[in-house]
Formats: structure tokens, sequence, C-alpha cells
């Protein structure tokens, strides 16, 4: 349907928690359905955030909160892009002029932010342990609330969505499962034949003959399973629902996720049957608004846009960054450029193709272009075992990802020394995002994996070049570079490596030595300027230029460290090490983030926050020197 920018909500403003919803008779839900859809739009344009996915579950979430009785049902939703409308049902609509923002509404969902958010989520795959292990905490306290999943398609991908359904299935678990299909159009059999066989057979009349048959014809073994062959051929008519039967689960749909006459009696019969269900709803990402579907990827995340025309509302400083490429896109240059000076390079992602910056090498390389889904274990030991084989794998890899592959990092490729090269975006603030996208501790966790390298690019020509550095040695190396426009120098057309292990002496200075990781140097550089203090641009975490530490040591009276990272296991801790190994006991301190979750906000808010700005660094230092009785004269 066409974008109306009527902002009346007639319906919506009476609506300020789920028991007002559960007042309006089922006549009235659809037009609420249309005003969610118009307030979303509204909000989300003026705010940007997560679009196309909450466009799509409107009348799955309307559903839900009609049919459970919510906070005391428990409703788990997986990853949370999808979780707007929730939002807005559950007593936040007021506050989503401030979603995403600096003390604003979270963009997932996030347990002290409303008893309604029963799981905080973020990251893929979550929902159906979290449901399961609320099923059965229900249990096993004696209470008698509902417990439901509402996972993607994209998220089914993950291994540990499988792994919970094969635990709900054999614990026999009263849980709801329900699968929100929407990387398809409508079906042929989804529809009303669909929905009507679909409340059917999740009737109470099909329920209470099918478990009083059973009971019977277990008796009968050869007809018993001539009955259960024939109920799974009639199912498979209308769902392909064979493989969550196996698993143990009552398999029902697909159903149209968009038709609320059918949904929500189909809830209702689900609600009161017990053990695993499995609900199959087939929705439209970006329902209700053209542009985003037509191109749902385009407005899975936006910023702030014209309804009316769909294009992007820029401020004069994002014109003048959009004019710098950003770190992914220096990446993605560099991937393909690798790739055609040798063959072995393939590239792999979990599921972040644009994210990554992988697109064009999809395009240029199809056939060594692996997208495994959102599984980054997997893509992990891929590439290891591609590695084993001569191939040289590049992992492209969000920093707050990399975590779920943790394991598979250390036994699979560090272990064995393979020359697998991991890009790692995102690293450092993100922004908006918050704390669950934060790349806050990846040079901690691995820093600490024997045969790892580890490299801190300060500027866009220093990430080509120590991404050809990384993928030239001979062993495992991580690139880490933030999100956002790059720091000039632009990139050097050629492939040139970087001197290996060694700091830059960028600036000689007094009494203070600054010794900078990443980006931050930029900063760092302003406050060196201020302070007379000399300027290291260290490059690498891990090896660790010794030499440059010592002779910092040396020459100074405090040592400072600065990285976009956790102070606790960073890099200013290998610095700390390096010291304390050779008996130094020059003062030192260390900046980056304290031990506490980052929160959200803008990546200059953020910074600004935990003192990682110019300002906040000369603060600290002038607070040390001063605390110290140290005089930065002369």
């Amino acid at each position: 349907m066409p974008y109306s920018p009527e902002k009346h909500w007639p319906l919506l403003e009476t609506i300020n928690f789920p028991d007002d919803l559960r007042e309006l008779p089922r006549s009235q839900l659809t037009q609420l359905a249309r005003e969610i859809r118009r307030y979303l739009l509204d909000t989300v344009s003026s705010t940007g955030g997560h679009l196309s996915a909450g466009l799509g579950t409107i009348e799955l979430t309307i559903a839900l909160h009609y049919v459970f009785n919510t906070p005391d049902d428990k409703l788990v939703w997986d990853v949370g892009h999808q979780t707007y409308p929730h939002k807005i049902l559950t007593g936040r609509r007021e506050l989503m002029s401030t979603l995403r923002q600096k003390h604003g509404l979270a963009g997932f969902p996030k347990r002290g932010e409303s008893e309604f958010d029963a799981f905080g989520t973020g990251h893929s795959s979550t929902s159906i342990s979290a449901a399961l292990g609320m099923s059965l905490a229900a249990r096993l306290t004696g209470q008698k609330y509902k417990s439901v999943a509402i996972i993607g398609d994209g998220a089914m991908t993950g291994g540990m969505a499988f792994e919970a359904l094969n635990h709900a299935g054999d614990s026999d678990a009263d849980l709801l499962v329900i699968l929100n299909d929407n990387d398809m159009s409508i079906s042929p059999n989804v529809g009303g034949l669909s929905n009507h066989l679909t409340r059917l057979l999740s009737g109470k009349l099909y329920s209470t003959a099918r478990e009083g048959g059973k009971k019977v014809l277990e008796r009968m073994p050869s007809v018993w399973e001539l009955a259960r062959r024939t109920e799974e051929h009639v199912k498979g008519m209308v769902a392909p629902g064979t493989l969550f039967e196996e698993l143990g689960f009552n398999y029902f749909g697909p159903v149209d996720g968009h038709d609320l006459g059918s949904l929500i009696p189909i809830l209702q019969n689900l609600y009161d049957q017990t053990g695993p269900r499995f609900l199959h709803i087939v929705t439209k990402k970006g329902k209700g608004y053209f542009p985003a579907e037509n191109d749902p990827g385009r407005y899975h995340g936006v910023g702030k846009f014209d309804t009316s025309t769909g294009e992007s509302i820029s401020s004069p400083n994002d014109a003048r960054e959009a004019t710098k490429p950003s770190y992914t896109q220096v990446f993605s240059d560099w991937l393909c450029d690798m790739a055609s000076e040798d063959e072995r390079l393939v590239g792999i992602t979990p599921a972040m193709r644009e994210g990554s910056g992988l697109v064009e090498f999809s395009r240029k390389y199809p056939g060594r272009y692996f997208d495994v889904g959102i599984a980054e274990q997997h893509a992990v030991t891929l590439a290891a075992g591609l590695a084993c084989e001569t191939i040289k794998p590049v992992v492209a890899i969000y920093s707050t990802f990399l975590q779920r592959g943790y394991d598979q990092l250390i036994h699979d490729v560090a272990l064995q020394n393979l020359p697998v090269l991991f890009a790692i975006d995102r690293a450092g603030i993100v922004g908006a995002d918050g704390p669950t996208h934060t790349g806050a501790y990846d040079i901690s966790y691995l820093r600490c994996i024997p045969n790892m390298i580890i490299m801190t690019p300060a500027n866009a020509d220093e990430t080509r070049c120590m991404l050809t550095t990384g993928f030239l040695h001979d062993g495992p190396a991580a690139v880490r570079y933030p999100r956002g426009s790059a720091v000039m120098p632009a990139p050097r057309k050629e492939l040139i490596a970087v001197e290996f292990g060694k700091a830059q002496l960028l600036r000689k200075g007094s009494k203070v030595a600054m010794l900078a990781f990443g980006p931050i140097l930029t900063a760092a550089q302003q406050v060196a300027d201020e302070l007379d203090a000399s300027l290291f641009n260290m490059r690498f975490v891990k090896p660790l230029d010794e030499a440059a530490v010592l002779q910092a040591a040396a020459e100074h009276d405090l040592i400072v460290t600065v990285e976009e990272n956790a102070v606790s296991g960073g890099a200013g801790s290998a610095i700390n090490e390096c010291l304390a190994a050779h008996g130094n006991t020059v003062n030192i301190l260390n900046l980056g983030f304290p031990d506490t979750y980052v929160g959200q906000g803008t990546q200059a808010e953020m910074l600004a926050e935990w003192g990682l700005d110019s300002e906040g660094l000369l603060n600290s230092i002038n607070s040390r020197l001063k605390q110290l009785n140290i005089s930065n004269c002369e």
C-alpha cells in the first residue's frame, strides 16, 4: 500500500499496554495494524533504525499480545530487529522518538527497559534456547506461564537454533516456536486452504482425537505406524514440516502472517495445547511501504529518510564524510584487488555480505565466495579446512560476531597455525546499536591466543597495507578496523605490506609518551601537539614492538596507552606486561573502555563519554600528571 503521511492514530493512541489491546474487538485490529505501520514509518524515518523487519511483523505482534497474557507469558524475539511494533504496544510508544539515541530506547529487546522484554537480544539464533529455558523453569517452579520463541528464517541458519530444537523436542517442553519466514513472497499454499487446514489441525477437536487415538493405536504397533504415516502425509500436503516433526515438534503451517483473521484463531488453538509446537508463518519484509518491500535489504537498517521518496536525509557533516571511503569499502576494494593477484584467495562471511563489504567480490568471484549463513563457528572452521589445502581464506566478520566462533578460532585455526586472515569490521564503538554490537573485546580475546598476529591500522592506507601483510603471513592474522569513514590518507593502489611488528615514532616530545593503537591516533595527535608529548603509532598489538616500548619508557616520565578496546587485557595491558617483564617501573596510564558495557549513542558521543576524544584524553593525562606532581614544562 502507498505510504500515507497522515499523523493521526485514533486507535493506537488508546493502546498503552497489551491489556488495552485485548479490549478491542477483532474487527478493529486490521485498522490498528495500519496505524502502527504509519506510526513506525513516521518515527523510524526521523530517528533511523531497523525498518523492514518491523514492518513485516506488525500483524504477528498484534496477534501475539492479543492472545498471550504478556508479560506473564514470555515472548522471546530472536535478534530483535523486528521488535519496534512490540515496543510500541508495550508502553514505549511515546519514547520511539528516542530510539537508538543516547539514553533513549534500545534498538533491541532489553530486560532493564521493560518487563515485556523477557530476554535481551541483539545476536542471532538465541531465542529458542532462551524460551526453552523459561519453559523448563516454569515446570520446575510449578508456574503456568507460556513461552514463545519468534525466530526469523535467517536466524534458523544458526546451528544453535537446531541444538535448541533438538533439546526441546526431547524434553517435551511446553514451548511454541514461531518461524517468521520472510525471505519469499506468499507461496501458493499459503492462503485460504492452508490457513483453514492449519486452523483445523491446531484445534481442540483434532488434538483430542489425535491423543485419544494415539493411546488406543499404540497397543497395535502396525496400525499405529500406518496412522502416524498417514497423518504425516496429510500434513505434508499442507506444509514442509517433516523435519520439525522428526525433532519432536507438532508442526503447523505455513500460514499468512499478515492475515489476522486466521492468525489469531490459530494462536488461540496453540495456546490451549502443550508440548513442543512449531508454527510456520510467511510474512513480507517492508510490508506496507513500497520502497522497503521492493528493496528490503536497503531498508533493513536506515538513517533518517524522507518517507515520500525513500531518500536519505543527510546533514552537511554526513555529506562531507560521504566523500571519504569507509573502512569497509577499503577492505572491499583490497579483497577484489588481492583476489586478482592471488587465485588462492577465498572470501567467507557469516551472512554479512553487504555489511562486511563482500558484494563486489561475490559478483566478480562467485566461485570463491562463501556465505555460510548465521553460523560463525562453521565460518571459522570452514576457513581452517580450506587453509589446510593451500587455499588462503579471508574471513570478513564483525568484532562482536567473532566472539561466537572463539573456540574454533583457538582450536581449529591458531592451534594448527593455519594461514587464515580475519578482517574484523566494527572494532570499537559502533554507535546506535549499543552494547550488543560494540567491538570492545577483540584485542583482549585475541591477544592471549598463541600464533595470532593482531594489527590496528590508524587510517585507510594502513588498513590496506595491513590486510596485505596479514594475507601474506604464514599463520593466523587479524586486522581490526572501525565502522564509518576512514581516516585519510587514501589507500595506495599497490598491494604493499608494512614492516612486520614495527611501530612508528611520529612525534618526539618531552615528558609524556603516547602509544596509540588504531584510528584513535588522530585524537592522540591533537593531544600530543598540545602537551608536547611523543607519539607512537604502535600498529601491532602482537607481536608488540618491545624496542619502541622500552625506548618510550627510558625517555619519558609517563607512558599513556590509548585504544578503542576494553582496558582489561587490551593493548595497554600488553604494554604493562612488557615493562614489568623488563623490570621497568615507569608511570603508566591506560586509556580505553572501562569495565562496563558501552552504551548506545553516536560514535562521537560514546567516545566523549568514555574520555577517548581529544578533550577527554587531554583531561585524563593532565589529571595523572597533577597526581604524580610532574610538570610538563622543561
